[in-house]
């Protein structure tokens, strides 16, 4: 494996949507494509990071690596700006997130802290520091993501009313 950390960074993408999945607040980019069209984009985009991040030796791909790398670390940020939080032993934790029960945030905290180290670990361990200056757009282009989290919990607020189903589960009785 070429470059470990940006796979773990990937699986910590992985693990994020599939843990918003499973606690039933959906899908990123759901209300825009479908949950069809959202897992057949997560479906292929993840893979094929994986598969580079593995095997990593591919000139050109250490741009798209530090890229991605920084929208794992503009992600994680989204959520401490969004939500509220604490401070407890001296960083963050979210105390509300997403629609997610209390139970869910110890596990999706540490979510979110893996995916972030693993993100922070792999642009400066594993990137090259000429193309470390990618994940600068990488966090930037996080920033629209806040629109589109909040359009995502009034659109599911209203399917959760009229469609009820498994990844809406979290808003359906509410």
């Amino acid at each position: 494996m070429r470059r470990p950390l940006h796979a773990l960074a990937c699986i910590g993408t992985a693990f994020h949507h599939a843990f918003e999945l499973g606690a039933g607040v959906g899908l990123v980019f759901q209300p825009q494509l479908g949950l069809s069209g959202a897992v057949a984009l997560w479906g292929t985009l993840l893979p094929a990071w994986f598969a580079v991040a593995v095997r990593g030796a591919w000139p050109g791909w250490e741009r798209p690596l530090a890229l991605a790398a920084g929208l794992s670390l503009g992600g994680v940020a989204v959520h401490y700006t969004m939500w509220p939080w604490e401070t407890r032993r001296g960083v963050p934790w979210l105390t509300q997130a997403e629609g997610l029960r209390p139970g869910h945030l110890p596990a999706y905290n540490a979510i979110l802290y893996g995916w972030a180290a693993a993100a922070a670990l792999a642009l400066l361990r594993e990137t090259p520091r000429g193309s470390r200056r990618w994940a600068f757009p990488g966090m930037l282009a996080t920033i629209p993501l806040r629109w589109s989290a909040r359009h995502h919990f009034v659109w599911i607020r209203e399917q959760a009313g009229h469609d009820p189903a498994w990844w809406n589960r979290a808003f359906a009785a509410r």
